[in-house]
């Protein structure tokens, strides 16, 4: 009797983890679907940092400038607007715990970034944008590892850390220089996964 209902746990846990293991696998290959999501938002971010760093550090004429800027808006709406019909077409879709968990993850990165923004001003009575975008890129590194810990994808614990790094070390510069790092945290934490899952989903991996 002790052996059989021993047999019956041994199997309801090989179970659970199995059951885990595809949830895992379903979100991973789901997060491959989602890599333009993470091109588009990189490219979109990197351009963001990266003109402005330009415009801070360059000569250009009023009309260059209006230009990046111009483009920015562009980009940008043209990515909030993908988001959210891609967000659309995947409302009828099966939803797994790990999926919801990572939406909430990033829901929270954006209540996070106001709250820091009010908690400075109540402080400081100002908002110190070199003391603000590192403290933001912790923020996101923060939601990149806890999103590559939920998937274990190491790729993403690793440029998760690498944004936390470059966060820190834009700490000891100025302003227009912390627009630089900001740039190539983008690039490594969201650009190149992003190109990496499209490239896994496209040769079917």
């Amino acid at each position: 009797m002790e052996t059989t209902e021993s047999e019956t746990e041994n199997f309801e846990q090989a179970h659970s983890l199995q059951v885990i293991r595809e949830m895992i696998e379903v979100s991973r290959k789901k997060l491959q679907n989602d890599g333009l999501l993470f091109i588009a938002w990189g490219w979109a971010l990197f351009y963001s940092a990266m003109s402005r760093f330009l415009i801070s550090r360059i000569l250009f004429s009023n009309m260059e400038v209006r230009t990046f800027k111009i483009a920015g808006t562009i980009i940008s709406v043209f990515v909030v607007g993908y988001t959210f019909w891609y967000l659309w077409q995947q409302r009828k879709k099966a939803q797994t715990w790990i999926g919801i968990s990572l939406r909430w993850v990033w829901i929270s990165v954006v209540f996070c970034m106001v709250l820091i923004n009010l908690i400075q001003y109540n402080i400081l009575h100002e908002i110190r944008f070199e003391l603000q975008h590192p403290i933001f890129m912790v923020v996101f590194a923060y939601a990149v590892i806890v999103s590559g810990v939920i998937l274990r994808y190491k790729l993403m614990i690793g440029m998760g850390i690498l944004f936390g790094l470059l966060a820190w070390i834009s700490s000891f510069f100025e302003l227009n220089q912390q627009l630089l790092f900001e740039a190539i945290a983008w690039f490594v934490a969201f650009i190149l996964p992003g190109h990496i899952l499209f490239a896994r989903k496209t040769l079917g991996r």
